[in-house]
């Protein structure tokens, strides 16, 4: 054991000595010794030890070999003390001293341990502290952390972008129909230069060109819990094509909106213009008609426009027809550096409008060269004047008499400036109106929970596509600020001009298109509009980099 020697039976070998009454070496008592590691009688110093002890202090020089000394010779005085049987105690000692990192002074009594108790109290509670301190901080920087990554996300992380799906900004229907517009009151504006006067609507009620009816809606016969299809069958039993179950079934009167024109004395015809309260830069447009004005000399019109500053906020027609044409037509008009030869193959079914034997502005010579009208700039001098770019249906019958023989049809315009793409269609009969935009329209009048929203990439390949955008030959800049304009027009700047072209018949009679529209022909009973609904959608601003 460290400090202690084994002693022969009947020797004694003394480890050191203090002067006393007897010569017989007795151990220490333990409780007698002092908090310097010796009894306490008196502090022992060098002259004390026997020669041993002389020659074996005398090598300590350094004080830091003699305080380990002195640890020692207490060590060896605390084993001494105890039994020799008492391995307990002994190992207790023993793990003591070797725990024990101070100095001799602060051990071996009772205030010392006191000491030792508040100072390893005090270092436990500065290490509390520390811990509290040190976990603040790290939860402070997780708040920091979590507080700029939601700042990036709001202004450097995706752009918030109108790219979700759509949803119902208004429904047109009814008597409400009215709500979403204003009644435009004075002549035709000079561009057009219509043979008309336009009413208001106290005016138009008066002469009776503006009402809404109750009707049983005769397409109800061709759906079944909202346009459920099935497939038919043939004589031998064989699946065929998929169409709409026709079954009949109770019907229910809805409402539908009546706009036509009245004759006056003077001559030009009372009509109605409608002016869209709302601003528009992007949206779905969607108008079921079922009967729209047809006829020589009309020019009805559902369109968008700001004509306060006209053409640079641009121009785009999605219904627009004049004198007996039956295909349907999509025009833009612009400003300069807007045209449509970037169209990628495969993205629209219909045809483009033509440009034939435009004037040479020097020489008055007709250019026979054919063009295709591509160019949205109003002034292109290779078309004809304000003509656009302009997508025309190929499939035809989907404008005017052969429209309405067919019981009207539905016309969609998508503007979609974030997918960088103006997109048309038409839909005739409405049969041929694709389910899902048949879904949308019969559950527009629903909560918004219970509708069906329009999703055009579930539709035919539009007749008509326009790039627009970043990356395009037309910005999407050319197109804002935008309302919708309904009304019909006679005569005037396009349908008067062609009345010799288009108006074979009539212009044998008449010379002009306005002395035509004066002598109130039978025919114009047929200039009306009969509109179920027009419906408006938006798409949702999502946070995305998709687009």
């Amino acid at each position: 054991m460290f400090g202690r020697k084994k002693e022969a039976p009947g020797e004694s070998t003394p480890l050191m000595h203090r002067p006393s009454s007897s010569t017989t070496p007795s151990q220490p008592n333990v409780d007698d010794v002092d908090s310097d590691g010796f009894d306490g009688a008196s502090d022992i110093v060098e002259g004390d030890f026997d020669d041993n002890g002389n020659v074996y202090f005398a090598s300590l020089k350094e004080n830091s070999i003699r305080r380990e000394s002195m640890a020692a010779d207490q060590l060896s005085f605390r084993l001494l003390a105890i039994d020799d049987d008492d391995s307990e105690a002994e190992e207790r000692i023993l793990r003591e001293s070797l725990a024990l990192d101070v100095p001799l002074h602060h051990r071996g009594s009772f205030a010392s341990q006191q000491s030792l108790s508040a100072s390893a109290r005090n270092n436990q509670s500065a290490a509390r502290n520390r811990f509290v301190t040190m976990a603040f901080l790290a939860l402070l920087s997780f708040v920091l952390i979590g507080a700029a990554l939601y700042v990036g996300a709001q202004f450097i992380g995706p752009p918030n972008v109108p790219a979700g799906p759509y949803r119902l900004l208004e429904r047109q229907e009814g008597t409400k129909f009215f709500d979403y517009w204003s009644f435009y009151e004075g002549p035709d504006s000079v561009g057009s230069n219509g043979y008309i006067t336009y009413v208001s609507e106290a005016r138009a009620k008066v002469v009776g060109i503006v009402n809404v009816t109750m009707e049983k809606d005769d397409l109800d016969v061709y759906f079944a819990n909202d346009g459920d299809i099935v497939d038919s069958v043939d004589a031998n039993g064989n699946s065929t094509r998929r169409q709409r179950r026709l079954q009949l079934k109770e019907q229910s009167e809805e409402p539908f909106l009546y706009l036509t024109t009245s004759p006056t004395q003077g001559g030009p015809r009372e009509s109605i213009r409608l002016e869209g309260k709302r601003r528009f830069n992007r949206g779905l447009f969607i108008i079921d008609v079922r009967h729209m004005p047809e006829g020589c000399g009309v020019w009805p019109a559902f369109w968008m426009t700001d004509e306060a500053n006209w053409p640079v906020n641009g121009e785009i027609d999605i219904v627009e027809g004049v004198n007996y044409q039956s295909e349907a037509k999509t025009a833009l008009h612009s400003t300069k550096q807007c045209d449509m030869y970037d169209v990628p193959v495969g993205t629209m079914s219909g045809t483009w409008d033509t440009a034939v034997g435009i004037p040479d502005k020097k020489t008055g010579i007709p250019d026979m060269t054919f063009r295709e009208a591509r160019n949205c700039f109003v002034y292109d001098p290779h078309q004809w004047l304000n003509q656009g770019c302009v997508a025309v249906d190929a499939d035809g019958g989907s404008l005017g008499v052969p429209l309405n023989k067919k019981g009207g049809g539905v016309f969609a315009l998508e503007w979609d400036p974030q997918n960088k793409h103006i997109r048309t269609w038409v839909f005739s009969p409405h049969k041929a109106v694709p389910e899902n935009l048949v879904r949308a329209i019969r559950t527009a009048h629903k909560p918004e929970k219970d509708r069906v929203m329009p999703d055009p990439n579930m539709w035919p390949v539009p007749y008509g596509y326009f790039p627009i955008g970043e990356g395009t030959n037309c910005g999407s800049h050319h197109f804002k600020d935008m309302r919708l304009v309904l009304n019909t027009a006679f005569c005037g700047s396009v349908a008067g001009n062609r009345f010799q072209l288009d108006c074979k018949k009539e212009s044998k009679q008449f010379k002009t298109c306005n002395d035509y529209i004066k002598s109130e022909p039978e025919a114009l009973k047929q200039a009306y509009w009969k509109i179920r609904g027009v419906y408006v959608y938006e798409r949702d601003w999502v946070k995305t980099w998709a687009h």
